[in-house]
């Protein structure tokens, strides 16, 4: 006769067993990490806390009464990141492929109301085939609790997926609604229907990486927003996400001690940006000389490069960057940068994180495929996302800040607190060849055909003089100052220790109906 002990010590090993020693082994036989494993390596060493490992399905239908695994195919827990409490769950790819079943779905939902009333992230190892057909409309019930909590605790802690594996139908859209998601090259997938039920349907020939893959999900979708190479890699990739984030939404971003960029940075600003507007340059070298040395964490690189979002410090102080990139189509905004910027800023905005704006933008991309896109909308929600934003919000612009684009990009009339220019901002409606053409058509017509080409030379010169400058912009109080490169960030630092404890009303409503 076994004692209490013996029992519990039984029971101990079996949920650490998973899904058997075969299966595990295959798991891991490409390098994966166990679903404990996994969790292990996440956390700081030693402070993990297991919940719910005894936990089972109660299903007996389709041969399951004989398949009661421990855990029921998902790990639950808390423990700290760098020292900071963080709630995570990992499912496990042993136990019925990672598929959610009615107990599997409960023990994600209890860590997330725990989440909830401690006030600190969720963090979900995702590796799961789906639902559990055998469990039926259970498992759907499952995955709406699930997907009701992601909806709740939007915007009041942070959320993060992290994709290790396979994961199919309802498994992807819990991810999708989360704050970040970061994907393993060649490992995970996501995907509504798989390759085999496209080929059934469509007859289309497909496969799971290019289906579903991080990199068509980071480049074409936009859906995942950091790729990795890794189990270890994308956990560590997430506990540096983790580092610019509070805990929740009433908590302040965790600051740093201040780390100055190397001497001569600022008076290398001056350089990077071309006087020429057309000439084409790497916004990341004006970013990486004004914020904290090595702090820049870019999101979203691959999937509309012509706008960079990212996350940086300034001062010790977590920031969010938005950027136009003229290395991309001039920095244009288009349907999907307008998209990328908006869901970044209103992260932002819901977390306490600073934005910091830098402008280069010619206006939005024209063509019938943007109008027809939709570009009037998409445009729409990077406006309303920065209008909407009470954080302290800084704008400097660089070069190019032309059209509705010059609104839309954090301008002051947008509620910006703190923007100046450098000596090279064109702010104008338009550039001096468009305006030329408008302003001036009758008086080039007019002018003998020999003579044209240096009329409308001159006309445009005397425009860019006249207009295409900060001036105007500034002697109305649109711009703060008007600054040389090598003062912005020691301008920026003062404006953020300033507006740091910034708190702005707006008037009482349920929400707002931003144009989705």
């Amino acid at each position: 006769m076994t004692g209490p002990f013996d029992r519990w010590e039984l029971k101990r090993l079996q949920t650490l067993e998973g899904g058997g020693a075969e299966r595990v082994a295959k798991h891991t036989a490409n390098g994966k990490l166990t679903a404990r494993g996994r969790l292990h390596a996440f956390f700081d060493p030693g402070t993990f806390v297991e919940t719910g490992p005894y936990v089972t399905h109660r299903v007996t239908t389709f041969g399951l009464a004989e398949r009661r695994i421990p855990g029921d195919g998902v790990v639950t827990g808390w423990g700290e990141v760098d020292g900071r409490p963080v709630c995570a769950f990992a499912q496990d790819a042993t136990v019925f492929g990672g598929a959610l079943g009615e107990a599997h779905a409960d023990k994600i939902v209890r860590l997330m109301d725990t989440a909830k009333k401690a006030g600190v992230p969720v963090v979900g190892l995702n590796d799961s085939g789906g639902a559990r057909i055998q469990e039926g409309v259970m498992s759907l019930g499952g995955y709406g609790e699930v997907f009701f909590r992601n909806v709740t605790l939007s915007g009041v802690v942070p959320q993060l997926s992290v994709v290790l594996g396979p994961c199919a139908g309802g498994a992807v859209y819990s991810p999708a609604i989360t704050d970040f998601v970061v994907m393993v090259r060649g490992q995970g997938q996501m995907f509504i229907t798989g390759p085999d039920v496209i080929r059934a349907v469509t007859g289309e020939e497909v496969t799971a990486e290019a289906l579903g893959g991080a990199d068509a999900h980071g480049l074409v979708s936009g859906v995942s927003h950091f790729a990795a190479d890794s189990d270890a890699d994308a956990l560590a990739l997430t506990r540096r996400i983790l580092a610019y984030l509070p805990l929740n939404n009433l908590e302040e971003p965790p600051a740093t001690a201040p780390v100055d960029p190397p001497s001569g940075a600022a008076e290398e600003l001056r350089g990077v940006v071309p006087v020429e507007a057309n000439t084409p340059y790497d916004v990341l070298e004006v970013v990486r000389r004004v914020v904290d040395p090595e702090t820049f964490l870019e999101v979203q690189a691959g999937h509309a490069p012509n706008l960079v979002v990212g996350f940086a410090r300034l001062a010790g102080q977590p920031v969010g960057v938005v950027a136009n990139q003229p290395n991309h189509l001039a920095g244009c905004l288009d349907i999907t940068a307008s998209m990328k910027g908006a869901r970044f800023v209103r992260f932002c905005d819901a977390f306490n994180l600073p934005l910091l704006t830098f402008v280069d933008v010619p206006g939005f991309l024209p063509g019938t495929q943007q109008e027809h896109g939709g570009i009037i909308r998409h445009g729409a929600k990077l406006l309303y996302a920065f209008a909407e934003a009470t954080v302290p919000k800084l704008t400097v612009i660089l070069r190019k800040a032309y059209g509705g684009a010059y609104d839309v990009m954090c301008s002051k009339h947008l509620g910006a607190d703190f923007n100046v220019a450098w000596p090279t901002a064109e702010i104008a409606v338009m550039g001096a060849d468009g305006a030329v053409n408008i302003l001036f058509r009758r008086e080039i017509e007019k002018a003998p055909p020999s003579e044209r080409d240096a009329v409308r030379k001159k006309l445009v010169a005397d425009y860019q003089v006249e207009f295409l400058n900060p001036y105007l912009a500034a002697e109305r109080g649109y711009v703060d100052d008007v600054i040389a490169p090598a003062e912005t960030r020691a301008k920026l630092v003062q404006a953020l220790a300033l507006l740091g404890p910034k708190r702005e009303d707006r008037p009482a409503r349920k929400h707002g109906n931003i144009p989705l």
